[in-house]
């Protein structure tokens, strides 16, 4: 396909995106960044992670995001007593029939928030496994498929507040990112009092602005997006130095690699763009790849973050030049 001819789908990625965006960001004042953040996930079919304490606004971003787009919600309130059939569902004996019915749980929906989800045990947690990363689970041996667009929102607890379980490396790097609200800043607050201070839920003024449909043709048409063999080229050395970097015991695995140039074609195409640059690939590093990385024993005691190696990683691996 030319570049004119893919140039007018990035542009309808781009408008789909800004109004996902403009839309939930009438009740998620001031955060701007991260809002795009969330909608650059979910064009490019990933999942999301938010770290933060609570009342920061992380159920509103969900049902916002769900509504915004015109699809099913679920929410799982996480507690250690929390069993995996209460995410999946379970088959029940129906003796009108005289055969096993399916009664879905809140996983079986477009945008589902598993709040606080390290609160719960790791046999839970992993529960989600299968759905997050083949988009299907299994019951009792059928396998069921989820809707399209699926996406999970997750949100933790710092880990270490009481009562956490920390989330294991596998299920971690199934989030394409991790992102944390924070609290808003001072103008944003004051708006937020004067538009937001009443009963009810804030998100349930939002109308959808875009259809499933168009959310897959978004999601479909990022292939379109151009990423040149140099910046692709760019994408390995950033993992094969992840993989050997002194400071970190896990670096990037192949699911990280693929998903930093998944959002940064949709980064590209949500400004118009038909083609990625080095500028989109770093500016999306710290969000795709932090959470994923992993720094040894001896580089915790000197308290070097898996976040730090990341930063030395993007000083250091050389970035494309035009020319090349």
């Amino acid at each position: 396909m030319t570049a004119a001819s893919t140039a007018p789908r990035a542009s309808a990625i781009g408008d789909a995106i800004d109004r996902i965006a403009t839309n939930v960001e009438q009740v998620i004042l001031g955060k701007s960044e991260v809002v795009r953040q969330l909608v650059l996930c979910l064009v490019a079919e990933g999942h999301v992670l938010i770290e933060d304490v609570p009342g920061v606004g992380k159920t509103t971003l969900a049902k916002a995001l769900a509504r915004s787009v015109d699809t099913t919600f679920g929410r799982v309130q996480f507690t250690p007593d929390l069993m995996p059939a209460d995410v999946l569902g379970v088959n029940v004996w129906n003796r009108g029939t005289g055969a096993f019915e399916l009664h879905r749980g809140p996983i079986f929906t477009g945008i589902v928030l598993a709040d606080e989800i390290n609160r719960a045990s790791p046999k839970t947690q992993s529960a989600l496994l299968e759905a997050m990363a083949e988009r299907n689970v299994t019951i009792d041996g059928e396998t069921h498929p989820m809707e399209q667009p699926f996406l999970v929102l997750a949100t933790q607890n710092p880990i270490d507040h009481e009562g956490t379980y920390p989330l294991p490396e596998s299920q971690l790097d199934r989030f394409l990112m991790r992102l944390s609200i924070g609290y808003p800043g001072r103008d944003a607050e004051r708006q937020m009092l004067d538009e937001l201070d009443g009963d009810g839920d804030p998100a349930g003024s939002v109308q959808a602005v875009v259809t499933v449909a168009e959310v897959r043709a978004a999601s479909a048409a990022l292939a379109e997006v151009h990423v040149a063999p140099a910046l692709r080229g760019y994408l390995v050395d950033l993992a094969e130095a992840s993989r050997r970097h002194p400071h970190l015991a896990l670096g990037m695995s192949p699911r990280a690699t693929l998903n930093l140039q998944r959002v940064s074609r949709a980064r590209a195409a949500s400004v118009g763009r038909h083609f990625v640059t080095p500028d989109d690939i770093k500016a999306l590093a710290e969000p795709v790849l932090a959470h994923r990385l992993v720094a040894t024993p001896e580089a915790q005691v000197q308290g070097i973050s898996g976040a730090e190696a990341l930063d030395d990683l993007l000083r250091t691996v050389p970035v494309p030049t035009a020319r090349a």
